[in-house]
C-alpha cells in the first residue's frame, strides 16, 4: 500500500470539497498535524481513520485508494454544492437556470 499516493488522493479530494486540513481533521477527530502527515505519506493510516476520511469526504474507499477511479455522481454533486456555497443568491439562481437549460438540451441530444 502506497501511503503517499493515498495521502495525495485525500489532499486532492479535500481541496475539491473546499475543506482545509484543519476542518477535515476536526470532522474526523484527529489533529491537524496528523492530517498533514497523512497527506504527505509520513504516517500509516489506521482503518478507523481511513473509514472516517472516506465518510467525511463522501467518497468510497476505492476513490481514496486509486487515482484512476471514475467520477461518481455524488462526488460531482458535492463539488457543485461547494461552488454554489460561495455564490450569492442571485448568482446561484443564474447557475440553476444555466444548469436546467443545459440538462434539457443534453436530454435532446444524448
Amino acid at each position: 500500500m502506497d501511503y503517499y499516493e493515498i495521502g495525495q488522493q485525500v489532499r486532492k479530494i479535500r481541496k475539491a470539497r473546499g475543506l482545509s486540513q484543519e476542518a477535515l481533521a476536526e470532522m474526523i477527530g484527529i489533529s491537524t498535524t496528523h492530517m498533514s502527515h497523512i497527506e504527505t505519506g509520513n504516517t500509516k493510516l489506521s482503518l478507523p481513520v481511513f473509514i472516517a476520511l472516506a465518510s467525511a469526504l463522501e467518497v468510497s474507499a476505492d476513490e481514496l485508494l486509486s487515482r484512476e477511479v471514475a467520477e461518481t455522481r455524488s462526488g460531482v454533486l458535492s463539488r457543485i454544492a461547494a461552488v454554489l456555497d460561495s455564490c450569492s443568491t442571485p448568482q446561484a439562481k443564474a447557475i440553476e437556470d444555466i444548469v436546467r437549460s443545459a440538462a434539457e438540451a443534453m436530454k435532446k441530444y444524448m
